[in-house]
């Protein structure tokens, strides 16, 4: 399967990822204290239906688990990501979460991610977003024609590890289009010059996972952890290489 999307199939990348920003936009004005994660959930597959697309999340499947039954993911404090929305998790004050959403419209996928603050959150949890956030632009900065992931991958890492946080172990970006999930993998450190190089046309989800006390992570099924449960965030913006420099498609 070529990478390469035509001009017609970036515009349909372009409509899923339109949805995505309109969930994560609609979600943002929910997060307050009190409101449970499935409630945001809810919303979203609202929205996404409403805009004529499908949760591309829900009903996911990969070996060895059930399938995905959620909208989105809703990963709270020390959830990396994936975390599973449920009507008895209810957002404190003071807790950050991370909503990754992924939308399926007339055959192509959009996916994208913001973690939010609920109600008053700590210097520490503000600054681990704002890295995380950051570490995002940078990576995208380096999605240009002719560059390769490796670029991109050492962009991210090097602004995270240089800010002393640490990569999420084994967590990586992905192509996107026809499929949620494709080549290639992105990961969120690596070496300048290395790994495919990118093309006008192709199209990527670019997407840090930063913890602030240790790289490792523990898994719980579908949920990744950080495993000395500190805090976690994460951001995502599906873009795509022009001529012209990278585009975000996901705002």
């Amino acid at each position: 399967m070529s990478l390469i999307n035509s001009s017609k199939e970036i515009l349909l990348i372009a409509e899923s990822c339109k949805i995505v920003a309109e969930v994560l936009n609609e979600i943002e004005g929910m997060i307050r204290p009190g409101v449970s994660t499935m409630e945001l959930s809810l919303k979203a597959d609202e929205v996404i239906r409403k805009n004529g697309g499908m949760a591309a999340f829900k009903g996911y499947t990969i070996p060895g688990l059930a399938p995905y039954p959620a909208a989105i993911c809703a990963s709270v404090n020390s959830c990396i990501v994936h975390g599973i929305p449920s009507k008895d998790e209810i957002l404190l004050d003071g807790d950050i979460v991370g909503i990754d959403v992924g939308v399926r419209k007339n055959g192509y996928y959009g996916d994208g991610a913001k973690t939010f603050g609920v109600g008053t959150i700590s210097k520490e949890a503000q600054a681990l977003l704002d890295v995380t956030k950051e570490a995002l632009a940078r990576g995208i900065k380096q999605a240009t024609e002719g560059a390769r992931i490796g670029d991109v991958s050492y962009a991210i890492g090097e602004y995270i590890t240089g800010e002393g946080y640490y990569v999420a172990d084994n967590l990586t970006g992905h192509g996107i289009g026809k499929n949620l999930h494709q080549e290639p993998s992105i990961p969120n450190h690596g070496r300048k010059g290395t790994g495919l190089r990118l093309k006008n046309g192709i199209a990527l989800a670019i997407e840090p996972m930063v913890n602030i006390g240790t790289n490792r992570v523990r898994e719980k099924g579908w949920e990744f952890f950080v495993a000395d449960k500190s805090l976690s965030a994460h951001f995502e913006h599906t873009i795509v290489v022009t001529k012209n420099g990278p585009q975000i498609l996901t705002q």
